[in-house]
């Protein structure tokens, strides 16, 4: 019988929602998952070094969130900049979308945007009259689930410490941990990917195969590749640095390589889901994730669905802080 939506669901009392960040980084609690013996360790995300050996890889996303959410100075009109076309074309989310009809303007920080054109999804293509100032104007378009807007103290804690690349919408949260301090006794590479819209989106559809999942564009450098292939174990920090890296694997199944040895660049699409064989990741990091969505479909793929299940139903008893903010889980 093929899995079904609602086979990844799970209860969550609202009370374990993390709404803001620790003080520290490094101070989340991490679930330790054993995938050869199902075992499940409660440890502090200070001691992720201890799982690792001289041989192992850590691939993390350098990608940097951009405050993509901005308001017209009349405050009638919420837009969320997805995609930057040219420095005046942005692909937009719009607010109330019935609004904004081909032709129909608006003006954020002083600068007139038209609405160009209306895309068969709904976003809208809008061409400003100068560059629009995201940092100036602009919000970070925290999760929803957070229940409140952005604050001054998101600007740095809503980004890695290792962010570059400018272009997600929202963080790559598993890396959210890492401090400079413990990275310098990893030994790490860096591939992009950048966070779209598509990854609040709830799967819609009551059989798992038949969600068309969301594209997100990426970039993966020679020499992180060659890393790949060198090392013993890749383990990848987050769902993003996962799909790259086994998107390049498909491509590469007959090669005898990980991934080739060249720099990359595109959009994927891929859908990891039960059942998949992983070709390049051998162990993950990973935050906790919403119900029923194609994060823990993902995860469940790694780990078996019951175990990664029962290892949610643990960290609910045992209080664990979910999502963006929240604890961690490392399975090996």
């Amino acid at each position: 019988m093929p899995l079904r939506t609602k086979d990844f669901d799970y209860h969550l009392p609202d009370g374990l929602i993390a709404a803001r960040p620790l003080a520290e980084r490094t101070a989340s609690r991490m679930m330790v998952v054993h995938r050869d013996s199902g075992r499940i360790e409660h440890r502090m995300f200070r001691e992720f070094p201890e799982f690792l050996t001289p041989d192992d890889l850590l691939v993390l996303n350098d990608t940097r969130v951009i405050p993509a959410r901005v308001f017209s100075d009349d405050g009638k009109i919420e837009l969320l900049c997805l995609d930057r076309l040219s420095p005046v074309d942005w692909r937009c989310l719009a607010r109330p979308g019935k609004k904004m009809k081909p032709g129909r303007t608006l003006v954020v920080g002083g600068i007139t945007g038209t609405v160009a054109e209306v895309f068969d999804n709904g976003d809208r293509l809008i061409h400003w009259q100068s560059p629009l100032d995201l940092d100036r104007h602009g919000h970070l378009a925290l999760p929803h689930y957070m229940g409140r807007d952005d604050e001054e103290s998101d600007k740095e804690r809503y980004q890695t410490v290792f962010a570059r690349e400018e272009g997600a919408i929202a963080a790559p949260t598993a890396g959210l941990h890492f401090t400079p301090e413990m990275l310098e006794t990893i030994a790490h590479a860096f591939l992009t990917l950048h966070v779209g819209v598509g990854t609040f989106r709830p799967v819609s559809v009551e059989v798992v195969k038949d969600h068309i999942m969301h594209s997100e564009k990426y970039g993966v450098s020679e020499e992180t590749a060659r890393r790949v292939n060198a090392a013993g174990r890749v383990l990848a920090v987050g769902t993003t640095v996962t799909r790259v890296l086994e998107a390049l694997g498909r491509q590469c199944a007959e090669s005898g390589m990980r991934i080739a040895e060249h720099e990359h660049s595109g959009a994927t699409d891929i859908f990891i889901h039960p059942p998949y064989n992983f070709r390049v990741v051998g162990g993950l990091l990973t935050n906790f994730h919403l119900p029923q969505s194609t994060l823990i479909m993902l995860v469940s793929a790694f780990a078996g669905r019951e175990l990664v299940m029962e290892a949610y139903r643990k960290a609910v008893e045992e209080r664990y802080r979910f999502y963006s903010y929240g604890d961690c889980m490392l399975v090996v």
